[in-house]
């Protein structure tokens, strides 16, 4: 074991973090381009592309809790949760780099259903992000112990990460969505590798204290009260929020970057670039805050008060910043402001409700308990996906989006009160 785990140095958080910024990044690329080409390049509605998004969900509520239960139990290559890492991190690349090229792809295999081939890329994407992404956050808790340096993993996890989620959308603002792919196809893989060659892990989990019979199957159903509470609480986080990034093209195409009737088709393309831009600096802006806030702003807060009351502060906040868009984002740097503040639940979501469930689940099981808490991410998705999608495409006000994303997120801060802070 090297010394900078040893002594638990920034330099192993950041290596730490490198894995699970592999597949945010990933995630970012999809959410930044997937629409924008789905809709641009392709001409699906957006009742069509809510079908292409739910492959990615349904993928998730496959793999996540299996992926994670069996990685508790094998050791190979290494590591329980390396090689899953490693797997993941390749596919990941190599759908990156197939998400540009869809109809190259229809039109070689012939199967003339664009759509059809959509959500395999689609699905294949999300898939090996989910791969990934249970044995990324697990390896967290599997090498820090619980209190502040668990909370310091996953806030630093949040940083790094963020930071090149906020360079994702930078790169997509600047030089566009195509280069911003074959960019990810490099660092994705990158960074799933390298962090290999650092972290070692425990080849056995730490285990649970002697218990009378009558102690452990009362803990276990305390554990599991509390596992749900989080898990609802989330659950809100992530309608509101995927709710947003899904359909924020039909707010900006309406409001903010409206195409003329009499447009011609060379203004028509101007204009769709013009609406990828501003999704990308959105999401640049959100994910700037998202980054700086966990480590730098949050985990002192949380020291302090409890991760609990900061995260029902920070979703609080971000509720009222998605109703203030839906009444007053009508220009692109209304939206950007706004969006910035929003962030600050996004810096929260993201970072500490992983701290706060793995200490209320048992760490021998904590792959398993990873993938289910990760329902508690990709069923809002499959719902946004679904049923969000038929009522935007049906209302004539595409505010609708923000107003459903903030009622939602402020639903979550109440469901947040009702978990207890095992530590502060």
């Amino acid at each position: 074991m090297l010394n900078i785990q040893k002594k638990f140095s920034n330099l192993f958080y950041v290596i730490l973090a490198l894995p699970a910024t592999a597949m945010g990044f990933a995630l970012s690329v999809q959410i930044s381009a997937l629409s924008w080409i789905l809709v641009t390049q392709f001409g699906l509605d957006l009742h069509e592309m809510g079908f292409v998004w739910a492959a990615g969900p349904i993928a998730g509520l496959i793999a996540q809790p299996i992926v994670g239960f069996i990685s508790d139990k094998v050791w190979f290559f290494g590591g329980r949760r390396r090689p899953f890492i490693l797997i993941g991190g390749t596919l990941a690349a190599l759908m990156l780099l197939a998400l540009p090229n869809i109809g190259i792809i229809n039109d070689t295999l012939s199967f003339n259903n664009l759509i059809l081939i959509a959500m395999i890329v689609a699905l294949t994407l999300d898939l090996s992000i989910n791969v990934s992404f249970n044995p990324t956050r697990s390896i967290i808790a599997d090498v820090t112990p619980e209190g502040n340096p668990r909370t310091k993993g996953y806030t630093w996890m949040q940083t790094i990460s963020g930071s090149f989620g906020v360079l994702a959308y930078a790169i997509g603002a600047i030089w566009g969505n195509y280069f911003l792919i074959y960019f990810g196809v490099g660092l994705v893989f990158l960074f799933t590798l390298v962090p290999s060659f650092f972290i070692e892990e425990p080849r056995s989990l730490s285990k649970l204290e002697e218990e009378s019979e009558t102690e452990v199957k009362s803990n276990s159903r305390t554990d599991l009260s509390a596992f749900l509470k989080v898990c609802f609480a989330n659950a809100f986080s992530w309608f509101g929020v995927q709710t947003m990034f899904v359909f924020i093209i039909a707010f900006i195409t309406q409001k903010i970057n409206p195409t003329p009737e009499s447009a011609t088709k060379e203004i028509i393309e101007a204009i769709n670039l013009k609406t990828g831009q501003i999704i990308s600096i959105s999401f640049l802006i959100l994910n700037a805050v998202g980054a700086l806030l966990p480590a730098f702003v949050l985990e002192p807060i949380a020291e302090k008060i409890g991760r609990v009351k900061t995260q029902i502060l920070s979703v609080a906040i971000m509720s009222l910043g998605y109703f203030a868009i839906a009444f007053l984002g009508f220009s692109e740097y209304t939206l950007y402001i706004l969006m910035g503040v929003a962030g600050i639940g996004w810096a929260a979501i993201v970072s500490l409700p992983f701290a706060i469930m793995s200490e209320v689940v048992d760490k021998n099981r904590m792959g398993f308990f990873m993938g289910m808490f990760n329902l508690s991410i990709v069923i809002p998705q499959l719902l946004v996906s679904l049923i969000v999608g038929i009522i935007v495409q049906g209302s004539s006000d595409k505010n609708i989006v923000f107003l459903i994303s903030g009622a939602s997120l402020a639903v979550s801060a109440l469901f947040w009160f009702l978990v207890k802070d095992k530590a502060k």
